[in-house]
This record gives C-alpha cells, sequence and structure tokens, in this order.
C-alpha cells in the first residue's frame, strides 16, 4: 500500500507542477471515506477543456509509461489514459470535463494518508455517486461501506440531485432507486 501511496503521491505533484486541477477516485478515495479493501492502481480525474485533451495526454505521457501501446489514442477515444509508473504500478487518469466532475475536483481536499503522503481525494458524497453510476456489485459493496462508516454525515438531497441525472444518461434509472435501498439498509 505504501507503495501505491508513493506513487499516487508522485502523480499528484506533477499534475501540480502543471497547475491542473484534479482529484483522486476509487481506491484511493475509498480509503479515505469507506472501508478499505486492497486497491492496486491509482484513480484520478483530471479537468480538461475538451479541446485541449491532446496537451494533458502528451504531458502525462512524457513523464509516466503507457500501458498500451496506442495509449495515447485510446485516451482522445475513450477520455481515459492508462499508465503505468516505472516500477508497474498501474494509473488510471480519465479526462474531466462535464460540470459534474469539474465539481468533483472544487468539492476534493486533501487528507493525509500515512506521514508526509496527503492525497487529494473527491468527497464521501461524490464517491457514492461515482460508485454508483458505475453500478459494479464490487461498488455497490463500497457504496455500503460508505454509507455504514459516514453515517449521519452524508449529504443526500446533493447525491441524489447529482445521480439521478447521469444515471438517466446511462439509461439506468434503476440505479438512483437502488442506491435509496442501500441507504435505508444501512441506516436501519
Amino acid at each position: 500500500m505504501i507503495r501505491l501511496l508513493s506513487v499516487a503521491k508522485e502523480l499528484q505533484d506533477f499534475c501540480q507542477e502543471q497547475n491542473w486541477r484534479f482529484c483522486f477516485i476509487g481506491g484511493l478515495a475509498l480509503q479515505r471515506w469507506g472501508e478499505p479493501r486492497v486497491t492496486k492502481d491509482a484513480d484520478l480525474i483530471v479537468l480538461t477543456s475538451f479541446l485541449e485533451e491532446e496537451d494533458y495526454v502528451d504531458a502525462l505521457l512524457s513523464n509516466f509509461e503507457p500501458r498500451r501501446p496506442d495509449a495515447r489514442e485510446f485516451a482522445l477515444r475513450h477520455r481515459v489514459l492508462l499508465l503505468k509508473e516505472k516500477t508497474g504500478v498501474p494509473m488510471d487518469v480519465s479526462l474531466a470535463g462535464l460540470p459534474f466532475e469539474e465539481g468533483v475536483i472544487e468539492r476534493s481536499s486533501l487528507s493525509e494518508f500515512v506521514p508526509n503522503i496527503s492525497l487529494r481525494t473527491c468527497s464521501a458524497e461524490d464517491l457514492v455517486v461515482l460508485k454508483s453510476f458505475a453500478a459494479r456489485s464490487r461498488d455497490w459493496g463500497d457504496v455500503e461501506t460508505i454509507i455504514a462508516r459516514q453515517k449521519g454525515k452524508l449529504d443526500w438531497e446533493y447525491i441524489l440531485r447529482e445521480l439521478a441525472p447521469l444515471a438517466a444518461l446511462k439509461e439506468e434509472p434503476e440505479i438512483v432507486d437502488r442506491l435509496k435501498a442501500i441507504r435505508e439498509k444501512k441506516q436501519a
């Protein structure tokens, strides 16, 4: 875990040197807000415009190794740059551009994970939205741990307001109902 945190700090330092707006999501944010579980990669979102993605991708590729030969093209097509640190630790950098993603970054904050390593992670509420939107079985398990650990502290009005249009966009409005059911179960 210390190796992953060091790699995440290296990625964060690079983003700060570039004056980019960013935050960690995924397993690293879960370490802060939910029940920690083994995670092997660093998931980060960086705010780009829809016209300047190439600049961000090229800068990252000049400092970190790609995980696939077509990483640049893949990133520009799918808005996710798959990188690895020199020792092989995977890093997934999502190219954020939507208003919701910008808000995730604005609401992010620093947290000390171990002495001398503080990382900027998304809020607990945004992690619930992101995990619910992904809607994989592992993500639903993570949502349960966040709700349990943050009991009484989550802004449910915000969560539901942000998740509903995302679920509709995905054409899976049942995601909101599933989250409400998990909330009721965990808060009972």
